[in-house]
C-alpha cells in the first residue's frame, strides 16, 4: 500500500519546507552531520536521537531557527550520537532565514484561506476517549496541533496531501478528511498511532 507520504505528487512550486516526520539520520561515529531530508521536524529529529521532544527547544536556538515548525531540506545539523547539539553550519542558516521571508508569504495566503474555509459547515469527529487520545498524539507530532503548519504539499494539523483537502483547508475540513484517510487506511487512530510509533510516519 503507498504511503501518505508518497502518494500525492501535487506542487512543485510549494517548495522543500520541512514539517512532516520520517527521514533517516546520516550518523557517523560520535559526531553526526544530519541533513535535513523531506518529511522531517524538530519534534522528529529530537526524537530520533534522544527519544523525545527534549531536544526541540536546543536545537532552535543553537542553530537560529525562529520558528520551530519551519525546517528546510538540505540544512545541516550538526549533532552528537548521544543526542547533544554543537553547533549549526552557517551557511544553512542563512539559506533557512532567507527561507523563512519566502515562505512567510506562503503561509499568510494559507491561513486566509483557512479562516475563510471556517465559514463553511462545521464537522464534528466521531473519534473520543482512547481514539482522541491517538489523534490529538499525531497531531502534536505531525504540526504541533497546527491548523497552518505546511510541508510542501503537506497540509494543516495532521499534515494532509493538498489534493486531499481540496482547497478547503478549514479546520473542519482538515478535521473530517484525516477520519476519512485514518479510517481507510489504519481502521482507527489507535492504528495509525502504533504504525506513526514503528515507521515515524502514518
Amino acid at each position: 500500500m503507498i504511503s501518505k507520504k508518497n502518494f500525492a505528487k501535487v506542487s512543485a512550486t510549494l517548495g522543500a519546507v520541512a514539517l512532516g516526520v520520517g527521514a533517516t539520520a546520516n550518523v557517523a561515529n560520535a559526531d553526526a552531520i544530519y541533513t535535513v531530508q523531506s518529511g522531517d521536524t524538530l519534534s522528529g529529529i529530537s526524537y530520533k536521537f534522544a527519544k523525545d521532544n527534549s531536544m526541540i527547544n536546543d536545537l532552535a536556538k543553537k542553530n537560529n531557527i525562529s520558528d520551530i515548525n519551519k525546517i528546510y531540506v538540505g540544512q545541516k545539523l550538526i549533532i552528537k550520537s548521544d543526542g547533544e547539539i554543537q553547533e549549526y553550519n552557517a551557511q544553512n542558516a542563512a539559506k533557512a532565514n532567507l527561507n523563512n521571508s519566502q515562505q512567510a508569504a506562503q503561509q499568510n495566503t494559507q491561513a486566509a484561506q483557512s479562516q475563510q474555509g471556517q465559514a463553511s459547515q462545521g464537522y464534528t469527529s466521531n473519534a473520543s476517549g482512547s481514539e482522541a487520545a491517538a489523534k490529538a498524539w499525531i497531531a502534536a507530532r505531525e504540526s504541533g496541533g497546527n491548523y497552518n503548519a505546511t510541508n510542501g504539499q503537506y497540509i494543516g494539523k495532521y499534515q494532509l496531501s493538498a489534493s486531499y483537502l481540496g482547497g478547503d483547508y478549514s479546520p473542519a475540513n482538515q478535521e473530517r478528511v484525516a477520519d476519512q484517510y485514518v479510517a481507510s487506511r489504519y481502521g482507527s487512530w489507535q492504528n495509525a498511532q502504533a504504525h506513526w510509533q514503528a515507521n515515524g510516519w502514518y
